[in-house]
């Protein structure tokens, strides 16, 4: 078993409470346009133009607030009151000023792994707003390299993992998401680990890659350690 040198962690919940600040903004929004459509609906409509406006605004809260203005445009047919922009554009302020909530275990987890590991933090979204939230949580100085991308990909890990370890094959991803922290990972040679959140953007839902044989899932970041202890057996 090729020893374990490197523990790459995401940071939106999996550390840190951040899909329900975009929730409680979805209902928010939703209700502004609700003779428009049902919450479902206008959810749906959202997502829908969050995916299209990826490749032009990436992750995170300013793509999602130029999506909500977008979406709102359309539901209303380019007929959205000034006063409804001004409205999304505070939402889109409060969701980057809202304080931030490190999940269950998330530091007892990093600090018991702190010197035995490198510890990375893989992160994407808006640098300012990633790096505010890190400021924020207290955990920054139990990691040894950050990493703030604009997607997740398989060539991500493999650049991540040989700049601050000893390679994929001798490193591993911890993550909420199926799709950027663990499919990519695993793609790269590194071990996936799931540790699901009560919510996950839609986006990021997968199929659990249940014959990988580096893949893993845990129901919590305190299980880590224990894992760690029988992969290395």
């Amino acid at each position: 078993m090729t020893q374990l040198t490197t523990i790459g962690f995401d940071a939106d919940d999996t550390l840190w409470q951040n899909e329900t600040f975009f929730r409680l903004t979805e209902e928010r929004f939703a209700a502004l346009l609700a003779e428009h459509g049902d919450l479902p609906s206008i959810r749906a409509r959202l997502l829908e133009t969050e995916k299209r406006n990826l490749q032009f605004y990436g992750f995170g809260i300013k793509g999602f607030t130029l999506s909500m203005i977008e979406t709102a445009l359309e539901l209303t047919d380019n007929d959205a009151p000034a006063s409804l922009v001004r409205d999304i554009l505070t939402f889109g302020r409060e969701m980057a000023r809202h304080p931030v909530e490190p999940l269950a275990e998330a530091a007892e987890t990093l600090e018991r792994l702190a010197g035995r590991y490198r510890l990375v933090l893989i992160t994407k979204g808006d640098l300012f707003d990633q790096e505010r939230k890190l400021a924020a949580s207290g955990l920054g100085e139990l990691f040894q390299a950050i990493e703030i991308v604009s997607d997740k990909t398989e060539a991500t890990y493999a650049k991540v993992f040989d700049r601050h370890g000893d390679g994929p094959a001798r490193a591993m991803m911890v993550g909420n998401s199926l799709r950027s922290d663990v499919l990519p990972a695993l793609a790269a040679g590194a071990w996936g680990v799931h540790v699901p959140h009560e919510l996950t953007w839609e986006y990021e839902h997968a199929e659990a890659p249940l014959e990988a044989p580096r893949f893993r899932r845990i129901e919590g970041l305190a299980d880590l350690p224990a894992l760690i202890e029988t992969i290395e057996g």
